[in-house]
């Protein structure tokens, strides 16, 4: 498979509903290390967006979180597109808040 469509499937995972098993099967069965280090950048990602959105909706409860949840939220659905169109494209793209960690 090219290494362009394997980016494509890692980013539309999420949009999916499997946003942890694809970005391990990638990880585990691709040849490429961008392909690899993207994998671990999408769960990284997943995880600590889905850690922010549980603080978000315990404090919604008081009213403060709901703005952070509802901007969570969106960051869930809007970054994977972006990393999708970027990897259409064939251009180099990391995601937000991880890229550094991997």
């Amino acid at each position: 498979m090219d290494m362009k469509w394997e980016k494509v499937i890692v980013h539309a995972s999420p949009l999916f509903g499997l946003p942890i098993i694809v970005p391990l099967l990638f990880y585990f069965l691709s040849r490429h290390e961008e392909v690899k280090r993207l994998s671990i950048q999408a769960l990284l990602f997943q995880f600590i967006m889905t850690v922010l959105i549980i603080v978000s909706s315990l404090l919604s409860i008081i009213l403060i979180g709901i703005p952070f949840l509802i901007i969570f939220g969106l960051m869930i659905i809007i970054v994977p597109i972006i990393g999708i169109v970027t990897a259409i494209q064939d251009t180099h793209w990391e995601y937000p808040i991880v890229k550094r960690w991997v």
